[in-house]
This record gives structure tokens, sequence and C-alpha cells, in this order.
């Protein structure tokens, strides 16, 4: 069979002969067949990681990859206890990662629906029910209201049937689906009105039609499929980490190298020139970084999912706060997917707003002056009342809120009733109904013969162009003009009318009376406009990318300040004619379109590689299984909490709640993060070149090593590895949502960067240096108790420098301790840590420490004073020269307080 056959082009009996199926259905001896040939009709499962798999998974890092080298040349140089720490610190890290991202996994497995999918098929000639699974190409499949589609189905006889379609499509409003065959080829899926397809929802009617594809090949398949093809996008952080990790491997390898030479030629013995380079190997390489940055992007993932996010993979945390464009689906994201009667146009003019959303009660009807209107304004419940009538949803409050049933629109005119301060039986109380006239797609309208005291009457509810057919030329030149401003302003339009009649025949309808016009919309999220407007201010551009008509997305986009003009726009089939163009010619059009209209799902992946292409970060919401193409080729892919299965497993991210809102609360922490994970790199890199240039000028001017390879690591993984940890729970300057996106090409280790931690290593290398000095050269001390008294020294000067590293800017008297209290626990552990560690045998043996006197520890604190005064200057003499000096307020202000 041909996978690829257009069914929707093709009669009835055209299908059954390409399929081989008689029209009552396949026998069992013949589905046993079809099925060693098509296979089950499932989709495959995404392989799920195991505990196992995750923790292997941590060590897939190129910094880490550099620690396990320096961990096997310390042990093949003899020292092991250096080796010990090292395979310590790597396992503490792969552990917290690992332990995260189970966490963050087991919370999006919980929100997964375990629904299984039921078909009604003939088979032998009789009716029976299958699991979907069952189903191959040819069955004959009954669908009915409530059902999930279970396999693409070219549909044969349909009865008032209308199915959801937005999970695969992004329309929001569900289609109405006929049986008469297309003549027009490539139609978008939207538009093949013949067709069910796979996991789609029927919302009302009934119909029979062919299997035509199954599993993989249906088009809810083809999107699983193409996601196995389709490599998962690099967050920015590991981007830069595996940037920052090769330049740190070529720099040991150099910096040994020449230091090694430099010990060569003042005559050092070969053993001590290997174990000089190990040392000097240990200061280079930030031996504590893994395990911080693991905890930061913790911290940010907790963070998150206290604001309704949660995180499945850590870099994703900064990730989310790197992106320069958020790609939005519309239905269900930005807008409610609940259909809701906005306004209301009435025959003598007036236009009234209807307040409140959703399907349920609340809400009232206010006239243009802003007066409330009630059930007693006699045109007003005359149209609501044709509304209830003609009415086959069903909408009730309960104990438990409200609970609703039927065609979305039905559902949406009930609700106007109780706006009114009644219940919708209110309207029909005298009211005897005679004859309903279901809604059908082919007359589109519904309506209802009623009795009214001794007179008959017909009230009907539809699309204008249908129902303006029944009414007098002036009715229909109101209703035509009135509905056009409604429909360019984004409003579905129907039109209600009513008259009186002799017979209960539709084909001799009376001229009606028009009762009005409803302008229903899909609402927007409230707080969707406020959370755009903050991305935009972020600098962050924000596109729709939707399945909807142009003229309804632009509307709603025009709403949320996504788009301002018609020139923003561009539909699926423009877009397809576009592929064909220069890639130049392709990314200049993207370039200027922030509304994407009648795509289809791959399509979604080809806007965002495109906007890829034009450097843009990109992060992809959506919830349905058409967005999942889209989410996996985004650098960030965030799904939504109601969304589907197949979305969340290519997604990153998980927002909860289905607000867009969340996604901008996610991008001030994914920014939060990020500058924590600089203070902690500012912090390690310029204490670990402070370390390399201590240990390189004794060697150069002939003095004793002041450090031994273990005493580094202790330096560098314990006293500063629980300080940089602290720094990981600052809570983040409020101002970073004023602030434009890092551009992606941005390294970690910018001018600002550089400079800083080059003047931090050089004060805390004078400083320490000059001790290192004095004490063996001018107080005459041993080389044991001088390392013992440096070691102290260098841990105060960290205990210092963690509090300039708060901040890149802002002096630490005006960065508040009350957003960071950890850092004072952080800086006292780490003193007594290490005071203790000179006292226990063990230790103190292993790192060949001594205690030191109280004397002289009062006299190395006024030494270590000087990194915090160093640096203080440093940054008054920078923000004057860049007149950014901020007050004490303004100092204050920056930061968040929780």
């Amino acid at each position: 069979m041909n996978y690829t056959e257009p069914w929707e082009m093709h009669d009835k009996g055209k299908v059954m002969d390409l399929l081989h199926s008689p029209g009552y259905g396949l026998s069992t001896i013949e589905v046993a067949e079809r099925r060693k040939v098509y296979g089950w009709n499932i989709l495959p499962e995404p392989r799920g990681k195991s505990l196992l798999g995750i923790f292997f998974s941590q060590f897939l890092n190129p910094l880490i990859y550099v620690l396990i080298a320096a961990g096997l040349v310390s042990f093949w140089a003899g020292d092991k206890s250096d080796a010990l720490f090292i395979l310590v610190i790597i396992v503490i890290n792969a552990l917290l990662g690992t332990w995260q991202e189970f966490k963050a996994e087991s919370s999006a497995k919980s929100l997964r629906k375990m629904v299984k999918a039921h078909a009604r098929v003939f088979r032998d000639g009789s009716l029976t029910e299958v699991g979907a699974p069952e189903l191959v190409p040819g069955d004959l499949v009954c669908l009915e209201s409530g059902m999930r589609v279970p396999a693409d189905i070219r549909l044969f006889e349909v009865k008032e049937l209308l199915i959801e379609e937005a999970l695969l499509t992004g329309e929001s409003m569900p289609v109405e689906k006929h049986c008469v065959q297309m003549h027009q080829v490539g139609l978008p899926l939207g538009d093949q009105v013949n067709m069910a397809f796979a996991a789609t929802t029927v919302l009302k009617g009934r119909a029979t039609g062919m299997v035509v594809r199954t599993g993989t090949h249906t088009e809810i398949g083809k999107i699983a499929a193409s996601l196995t093809q389709t490599e998962q996008e690099k967050p920015p952080l590991l981007a830069r980490m595996d940037i920052f990790s090769r330049k740190i491997s070529i720099a040991v390898v150099v910096i040994c190298v020449l230091l090694g030479i430099i010990g060569w030629l003042r005559g050092m013995a070969a053993y001590d020139i290997f174990f000089f380079m190990v040392a000097v190997g240990v200061s280079a390489i930030p031996e504590g970084l893994p395990v911080a940055l693991t905890v930061a992007l913790s911290i940010g993932t907790s963070r998150m999912a206290r604001r309704n996010v949660i995180v499945r993979r850590l870099p994703a945390v900064e990730g989310l706060g790197s992106c320069t464009l958020i790609a939005s689906d519309k239905t269900g994201t930005l807008t409610m997917d609940q259909q809701s009667v906005k306004l209301i146009y009435l025959p003598d003019g007036r236009r009234l707003g209807i307040s409140g959303q959703g399907y349920n009660g609340d809400g009232y009807v206010i006239n243009e002056q802003g007066d409330l209107l009630d059930h007693e304004d006699d045109l007003l419940f005359e149209l609501v009342k044709a509304a209830v009538l003609s009415n086959e949803g069903v909408l009730k409050k309960t104990r438990d809120g409200w609970e609703h049933s039927g065609d979305a629109v039905d559902v949406a005119l009930r609700s106007l009733a109780y706006k009114l301060g009644k219940d919708p039986e209110y309207f029909t109380r005298e009211v005897d109904i005679i004859r309903m006239v279901p809604y059908e797609s082919e007359n589109k309208y519904s309506g209802v013969y009623y009795q009214y005291r001794d007179q008959y009457y017909f009230a009907m509810k539809g699309a204008v162009e249908t129902v303006s057919k029944y009414l007098s030329g002036t009715g229909q030149q109101i209703a035509f003009e009135e509905s056009e401003g409604m429909a360019a302003a984004g409003y579905r339009v129907l039109a209600l009318a009513s008259g009186q009649v002799d017979s209960f025949e539709t084909e001799n309808l009376p001229e009606l009376d028009l009762l009005g016009l409803t302008g229903l919309i899909d609402p927007l999220r409230e707080e969707a406009v406020p959370a755009i407007r903050e991305c935009r201010e972020a600098g962050i551009e924000v596109a729709m990318v939707t399945g909807d008509h142009p003229a309804t997305a632009l509307a709603i986009a025009k709403r949320l300040g996504i788009a301002e003009n018609d020139d923003q726009v561009i539909t699926g089939k423009e877009l397809a004619v576009l592929e064909n163009a220069s890639p130049a010619e392709f990314s200049a059009v993207l370039a200027s379109k922030t509304v994407f209209a009648r795509v289809t799902p791959l399509q979604k992946k080809v806007i965002i590689d495109g906007k890829k292409q034009l450097g843009h970060f990109v992060a992809v919401t959506g919830d349905g299984a058409n967005d999942a193409p889209a989410l996996k080729s985004a650098h960030i892919g965030i799904a939504m909490g109601a969304g589907t299965d197949l979305a969340k497993d290519a997604a990153s991210i998980i927002v909860t709640d289905n607000n867009f809102a969340s996604i901008a609360a996610g991008v001030e922490e994914g920014r939060f993060t990020y500058d924590n994970l600089r203070k902690i790199i500012y912090l390690l890199i310029s204490t670990g070149l402070a370390e390399i240039l201590l240990v390189a000028l004794p060697i150069i001017l002939g003095m004793p090593l002041p450090f031994l390879a273990v005493q580094l690591l202790w330096l560098n993984l314990v006293t500063n590895g629980i300080q940089d940890i602290a720094l990981a729970f600052e809570k983040g300057d409020m101002a970073v949502m004023k602030k434009p996106p890092r551009r992606p090409t941005e390294s970690i280790f910018d001018k600002q960067m550089n400079v800083q931690i080059s003047v931090a290593a050089l004060i805390m290398t004078l400083v320490t240096f000059g001790c290192w000095w004095l004490l063996i050269n001018h107080f005459g001390y041993g080389e044991k108790h001088a390392r013992s008294v440096l070691m102290m020294l260098m841990v105060l000067l960290q205990n210092f420098h963690v509090l300039n590293c708060r901040s890149e800017t802002i002096s630490f008297l005006k960065t508040p301790v009350k957003n960071n209290w950890t850092i004072l626990i952080g800086i006292s552990l780490a003193q007594l840590v290490h005071i203790g560690a000179a006292y226990l045998p063990g230790i103190s043996k292993v790192l060949q420490l001594e205690p030191i006197a109280l004397r002289e520890w009062l006299v190395l604190l006024p030494a270590a004073l000087t990194i915090l005064l160093g640096m203080e200057v440093y940054k008054y003499i920078r923000n004057m020269s860049e007149k950014k000096i901020p007050s004490e307020k303004d100092g204050t202000n920056f930061f968040r307080d929780e």
C-alpha cells in the first residue's frame, strides 16, 4: 500500500479497491494476515532513562573528563590522596545531578494520563469493540460522540460529526466533517474534512469510515517518527561550558609545560618537576566547579518548580534564561481553549459587552455606558431565549464547580443565561418545544420549533450567511455590515433570528426577524498580555505559531502585543512557496514575521530552524502532538502540563499550569541562575589563578613550593567549595528582566569577567606571596608550619572574596545579607572546617597541616581584608569610568527579597 496516498481525494469505491476491503468489514483471518504486513496500530514508546542511565549521563561533561585525567595522573604519580579527593568530588557531582533529574523525570511522568483507546469495528460481519492497537488498514469502524479516533480514517457516512483536532492542527474550533470527495491537491489537515485523524476527539455526532493508515503512518505517527530524527539542541550553558572546558584543558597543559621547562632550567630534579607540574595542574583546574554548577542548577530547578515550571534536564534552567525568542502555540497557551461570548449586537443598534470567560456562569452583561443589563431587557431576553432553545449543550453548577458537555458554542451560549442572573431554564419556562432541528454541517445552523401561548415560532442560530437568507432586506444588511467588523476583530460571529410559523417544515420557513449577533472568541489568558510585555521588555521576541485562520490569529496577536500589522503574518501555504527560495531570501522574510498561521506540524519545525539560523536562541511552547517536532528542535522545548504525552516527552521543561506567565517567571529564574553561575566561576577561577601564580613565582625565584597538591585540592574542593555553593543561593537582581538577553555567541569570560578575575587574582597573589617570602626568608619558619599559616591566609582570602563575588558591580556593603543568609553560614563553615582539619589526626596528616596560634590568625585577618578593600576600589573606579554609580537605594532595590 502507498502510505502517501491522498485518501481525501478518492471516492468511497476507490478507497475500498485500493485497500482490497469490502464495505462490510474484514474477517478475523484477514486481519491477522494484514497485521503481519502493517504491524500493530501503536506509536513507538519513548525510552525513558533508568536511574543508572541518568547517573552515568552525569559523566558526559568535558570538565569531568579533565578531572578524571587529573585523578589518573595523581594516582600514577603515587598521590593517592589527591586521586581520592578528585574521585569523591566527581561522584558527589554525579549523585546530585542524578537525584535532581530523577525527581524532574518522575514529576513529568506523573503528569501523563494513561488512556486506553478502544474502537468499534465490523469484524466477521458484526459490530464489535476491540483495542485500538488491533486495527489494520481496511477495517471498517464506527465513531461516536466522546470517542478518541483510533487511526486515520476516510469517512464514508457522517451524521452531525464535529471533531476536536487542536492537538494535531492547533485549530481552536472543532471541525465539521463531511464524507464528500475532495478535489484540491495538498490540502492542510484542518481542511481535509472527509478524514478523521488518529488521537483527535469526537465531540458530537457519529460516522462510519475505513481505516487507511495505522501506527507510525498516521499523521500523529509521522510526528512521533520525526522526533527520532531530530537531534536535541544543546542548551547554551553546555555549549559555553564545553568551550570553557576546552580552554581550561589547553591552558593547564601549556602552563604546566612552561613552568616545567623553567624548573628544568633551574636545575630541578625530574621527579620534583613532575610533582610540581601536578601541583600546577591541580591549581589550574576548578575541581569544585561541576558540583557548584549542579547545585546552582538544582536550586534554580527548585525555584522554578515553586513557580509551576518543571525542569526535566538541568541545563535547561539556564537555557530558558538565554532565549532571545519564544515561539508560542496559541490554543491553550495564550488562550483559554474555551469559547466565550464576549460581544452582542442587538437590532436596535446597541453593542453589549460580556465579562468573564470559560465554561461557567461567572460574569455579567454591560452596555457601552458601563451599565449592567439583566434578563428584563426585552431584546436581550429574546436573543438569549433563542440561544437556549436551539441548544443541545449542558452547563450546570455543582458542589465541585461547573460541569459542561456538548458543543463548545452551545455551552458558551448557555453561560450567557447565567450571566444575566438566571438559570437557562428560566428563559424557556413558558415554552413548549415541538421539534428540534439539530446542527448539520451542510446547513450551518440549528433551530427549534416551539409554542408560546397560542402561537408557533421557529428560532435559529448559525452562520451569518446562512441565517441572513431568512431575514428581510434590512435585517440582512445590518447582519452583514456588523458581522464584518466583528470578524475582523477576531470574533466568530453567529446570527440569531426567530418568527411565527404555520408549519414545522424547514423548507417553508417564512421571513424571520433578526434577534442579534453574538461574537464568540477563545479568550486570552488574562496573565498572557503582561507576561508577553515583560518578555519584550527583557529583549525577548514573542511569535505565535498556530493552525488558526490568519485573520483570527492576527486579531489575537494584536491584542497580545505580538503583532501590529498584516505584514507580520505569514501562512503555511506562503511558507511552503518560500521554502523554495534562496536561504538569504527565506531568512529575510522570516525575520519580519511574528505570526505564523495555518501551518502544518512539520512547518513549525522549519520556522524554528529558520529562526535559529537568524541567530536566535529559541524557546518553543506547545501542548499538542503537532508541537512535538518544534519542541525537540528548539534550544528549549516547553510543554504544557495539560498537553499530550508526545509534547512532554519532546520538551525539556513542562509548565504545569498551562500559563504563559509561568514561562516569563521561568525566564527570570533562568537569568538569576546564570548570574549565580557567573559569581561561582568568578570565585573559583580568580582563586585558582592566584594559586597558579603563587606556585609559579617561588619556582622562578628558587624558593620552595608554598602548597602541596593535596593542599590545593583541599582549598579548591572543601573550603572554597563550601562557599561557592553558598553563592548559588543568591536571590537575584530584580532588574534582570529589564536587560536584553545575552548574545548567543557571548562567552562566560567577557571583558568584565576577565578584568575582575585578573585584579582579584593579582591582589591575592601579592598578599600570599609576600607572606610566604616573609615566613621563609625573614621569620625563619619551617616549610610545614609556613604552609599551614599560608593555607589559613588563603582560606581567609576566600572568606572575604566571596563577599565581593555576590555582585560584580555593587559594593558588598550595599548587597543585603538578608537576600542570602547562606553566605554567612558558608563563610563560617569553611573557616571552622579548615581549623578543625588541623586538629584531626587523620586529616592533618594527609594535608600535612599544623594548628596555628591565635596571634598568627589575628595577624592574617587584616592581611586577608585587602582583597575586600582592593575589589571595592576596583568597583568604584570602574563604575566612575562608566558613570554608573548605583546609589544605596538602587543597590537595595536591585535585589529580590523573598
